[in-house]
């Protein structure tokens, strides 16, 4: 790639320049406003890496995507996210006791025959490997001849929801608008760390757009929060009103306990995706847990569901 005609010009505080000296200066600025020079950057390619988002639930069997990373400026096409997939990799998740090798599977996103690849447990194996509160889980991945490692815990179901009501957005014109306020208890010692995810209407459910905390500022409290409504990071949002509900909606919200693995890759994640574009922000790297230099993540989730019927 060729980044080409680079115009580099400098402007100081006038304020303290005589009228000669500003004279000069005007001239210099001028001269070099004239100025150019061609530069060009060769980027390398970067090597593809291994893009792992592994998920156990309690209650729930494993489930694994696999993909390969793409450069940062390359094309992004149905096409292209459909061959990053991973397949034929061998998949293993262990419990104390237990070692289940995962099947991959395929489950079409739309209609034009779009399909998503993915691995979790053999249905036709009599093993019921589900995730259980409190116990902690490995994962083993071998593919393209390379080994790849990672541990993650569903921790207890500690800080929960207590109850969840629903009220009209306030200082909003528009009457359907309405916010969903939840009632957590957060118990004594500081490392309960939460991700949040909501379903309308018997929908997907989307994490919000912040959608992991820590309780270093409510520990050992009961609190009222407002609860956002999770967002669809493939779609365009609406920052004035993606947080809102609606009357008549049915919402679901998936509220689970974490560990500090999973809270940090999210936590670093999400401010990535909210800083790009954003010159002042602070670069932050995503923070993995899976070995090898692969990226994305291996997270248990300890998940409560708490059900609101907003009437019209």
């Amino acid at each position: 790639m060729e980044i080409k005609r680079i115009k580099l010009l400098e402007f100081s505080y006038l304020s303290h320049f005589s009228f000669s000296q500003l004279r000069i200066f005007i001239f210099i600025l001028f001269f070099l406003s004239s100025c150019e020079k061609d530069i060009t950057i060769h980027l390398k390619d970067s090597q593809a890496q291994l893009v792992v988002e592994a998920t156990i639930e309690n209650g729930k069997p494993p489930i694994v995507f696999l993909s390969s990373s793409l450069d940062y400026f390359s094309q992004i096409t149905t096409e292209i996210l459909a061959q990053s997939f991973v397949h034929n990799a061998k998949v293993i998740v262990s419990d104390s006791s237990t070692s289940v090798q995962l099947k991959e599977y395929a489950t079409p996103v739309d209609t034009s025959g779009n399909l998503v690849y993915y691995y979790t447990v053999d249905s036709l194996n009599s093993t019921n490997f589900t995730g259980s509160l409190n116990h902690s889980y490995s994962l083993r991945i071998e593919v393209n001849s390379k080994v790849y490692n990672s541990q993650t815990t569903i921790p207890p179901l500690a800080k929960k929801i207590d109850s969840i009501w629903w009220k009209q957005a306030p200082d909003n014109p528009d009457t359907n608008k309405i916010v969903v306020e939840a009632k957590v208890t957060d118990p004594p010692g500081l490392g309960n760390y939460i991700r949040y995810f909501t379903s309308e209407n018997n929908g997907p459910f989307f994490p919000g757009l912040n959608s992991v905390f820590d309780d270093q500022i409510v520990d050992g409290t009961t609190y009222n929060v407002d609860v956002d409504k999770g967002v669809n990071r493939n779609e365009k949002i609406d920052l004035n009103n993606y947080a809102f509900f609606e009357r008549g909606d049915s919402v679901i919200v998936k509220f689970c306990n974490i560990d500090k693995a999973t809270y940090d890759f999210w936590r670093t994640m999400e401010y990535n995706y909210q800083s790009i574009g954003n010159p002042f922000s602070t670069p932050t790297t995503v923070i993995s847990n899976i070995s090898n230099n692969a990226l994305g993540y291996f997270g248990g989730y300890a998940a409560q569901y708490v059900s609101l019927r907003i009437p019209k």
